[in-house]
C-alpha cells in the first residue's frame, strides 16, 4: 500500500480528469480543492487478507454543510471513479468519504460583523431599479438549489410536499404567481432578516460564472456591491477562477478594526475625549464611500487632538489658529522637535528626519482637505480623490494623534512621579 500512498496525489489527478471528462464538475472540483488523508482503518483475513483504507477529503467546513445530500452523490462519483485506478492494489481496499477541516480560530467565540436590514435592501432595490435578475441564466429553482437543500425545505403549498416543488409550481411553471423579487422576502432563505452569511453566499452566487458569464456584467455588479457592503466590513474578492472566469467569495475587511479602536481608546482616555473614538471611526468608515468627508475629518481630528493636549497643558492660542501653528506649539511644549534628540543617540538623524515629517504632516493634510476635501465649492468640473488617497489621510492622521497622546500621557505621568519625590 506504500506504493498507493506515495502516488496518491497523482491517482487523485487522473480520478479528477475523468470525472471531468463524465461532466461530474461539481465531484472533479471537491476533488481539486480538497486536502486528502489516508488512514488505515481496518483489516480483513478473509481470501490472503485484504487491508481496508479511508481516503478522507477534507474541505472548508462551511463548503461541507453546504452539500446536503449532494454529498453521497459526490462520494459515489468519486469512488466509482479511483477503483479502476487502484485496481492493480487487489489487496487492498480504499473507501472514500468526503469530511469538513478541522478549523483552527483563536477568535471563533467572537461574533462576526453584521449586513444591517438597511444595506441588504440597498443592495436589493438596485437590483430592482436596474432589472437585474438575480437567477442569471439559471432558473430559479436551479440557481437556489446550489445555495440550499430545497428538498429538506417545507413548502408554502399544501400540494407539494418541499420547497423545490413549491418554487417550480409558482415560479417556472406559472411564472406569474409570486413576484420576480419574491426570494429576497421569503423566510425560508433568511436573505432579508437572516445570518449575515446567507446574504453575502446569495451575491457571490449572483455572480458566479455559471449564473452570470459574462465578465463584465459579473464584475460591475462586484463593485456595485462592494460599495455598499465595505463599510460594514466586507467584501466580495476573486477566488480560484473556473475555466478562466473568475469566481468570487467573501472576506473580511475591517480585520485591523481591533487596533484602531485601541489606538481610538488610547486617545480618549488620554484626553477625556470619547468624542475622538467615534471621530476616527466615522473617518475609517467614509475612506471608501466619501473621500472627500474622510479626507476633511483626518484634519479636524489633528486639529482638535491639539487643542484639546494644548488646553490640558493650561497653554492658551489664539481663537483662529490654524493646524500649523497650533502644531508647532504641541511639539514644542512636548518636546517633539528634532533639536530634542541628543547627538549621541543612536540613528539620531533618522529619528530627527521621521519627528519632522510627521510634523509636517498636518500641513499636508491641511493642503489635502482644502484640495479634495469638505468644507469648500466646487465647480462641475472638480474631481476629487480615491479611497485609497482618503485611506492615507486618516491613517495619517490616526498615526499622528496617537503619537503626541502617549507622548502626553508619559510626560503626564512623569511630571506626576517628579512631584511626589
Amino acid at each position: 500500500m506504500d506504493s498507493i500512498s506515495n502516488n496518491l496525489d497523482s491517482y487523485l489527478a487522473t480520478a479528477a480528469e475523468m470525472l471531468s471528462a463524465e461532466g461530474n464538475f461539481d465531484a472533479a472540483n471537491l476533488l481539486k480543492a480538497s486536502e486528502p488523508e489516508l488512514e488505515e482503518t481496518g483489516y480483513d483475513n478473509w481470501n490472503g487478507g485484504t487491508t481496508i483504507w479511508t481516503l478522507s477529503l477534507r474541505i472548508p467546513a462551511r463548503e461541507y454543510a453546504r452539500l446536503g445530500q449532494r454529498k453521497e452523490i459526490i462520494e459515489s462519483q468519486i469512488d466509482n471513479r479511483l477503483k479502476p485506478i487502484l485496481q492493480p492494489y487487489q489487496n487492498d481496499q480504499v473507501g472514500v468519504t468526503i469530511a469538513p477541516k478541522i478549523e483552527s480560530r483563536a477568535n471563533w467565540r467572537e461574533p462576526g460583523l453584521d449586513i444591517p436590514g438597511q444595506v441588504r435592501r440597498g443592495v436589493i432595490d438596485f437590483l430592482r431599479i436596474e432589472k437585474i435578475w438575480w437567477a442569471g441564466q439559471l432558473d430559479e429553482v436551479e440557481f437556489l438549489q446550489r445555495l440550499y437543500d430545497l428538498d429538506a425545505l417545507p413548502s408554502t403549498d399544501s400540494r407539494f410536499k418541499n420547497a423545490s416543488g413549491d418554487i417550480w409550481q409558482h415560479r417556472v411553471n406559472n411564472p406569474e404567481d409570486w413576484d420576480d423579487d419574491w426570494v429576497f422576502t421569503d423566510s425560508r432563505f433568511g436573505l432579508m432578516d437572516g445570518p449575515t452569511e446567507n446574504f453575502l453566499r446569495f451575491l457571490c452566487e449572483m455572480v458566479h460564472p455559471i449564473v452570470r458569464p459574462d465578465r463584465n456584467e459579473a464584475l460591475r455588479l462586484v463593485n456595485v456591491f462592494n460599495e455598499r457592503l465595505q463599510t460594514h466590513g466586507w467584501r466580495l474578492v476573486e477566488a480560484e477562477p473556473i475555466a478562466g472566469r473568475p469566481r468570487f467569495q467573501t472576506q473580511q475587511t475591517k480585520l485591523s478594526a481591533g487596533r484602531t479602536v485601541t489606538r481610538a481608546r488610547t486617545v480618549a482616555d488620554a484626553l477625556d475625549a470619547g468624542w475622538m473614538q467615534k471621530e476616527i471611526e466615522r473617518a475609517e468608515r467614509a475612506v471608501d464611500t466619501d473621500p472627500a468627508l474622510a479626507i476633511g475629518t483626518a484634519k479636524e481630528l489633528v486639529e482638535s487632538c491639539c487643542k484639546s493636549i494644548l488646553t490640558k497643558l493650561d497653554l492658551t492660542f489664539a481663537k483662529g489658529a490654524d493646524i500649523s501653528d497650533l502644531t508647532k506649539a504641541l511639539a514644542k511644549e512636548l518636546k517633539l522637535v528634532p533639536e530634542g534628540i541628543p547627538n549621541e543617540a543612536k540613528g539620531a538623524d533618522t529619528v530627527r528626519l521621521i519627528l519632522r515629517n510627521l510634523t509636517a504632516l498636518t500641513g499636508y493634510l491641511t493642503e489635502l482637505r482644502g484640495l479634495y476635501g469638505t468644507g469648500h465649492g466646487r465647480d462641475g468640473k472638480h474631481r476629487g480623490l480615491e479611497p485609497r488617497h482618503a485611506r492615507l489621510a486618516v491613517g495619517a492622521a490616526v498615526v499622528f494623534i496617537d503619537f503626541v497622546t502617549e507622548t502626553y500621557r508619559q510626560r503626564s505621568a512623569k511630571a506626576g512621579v517628579d512631584r511626589g519625590k
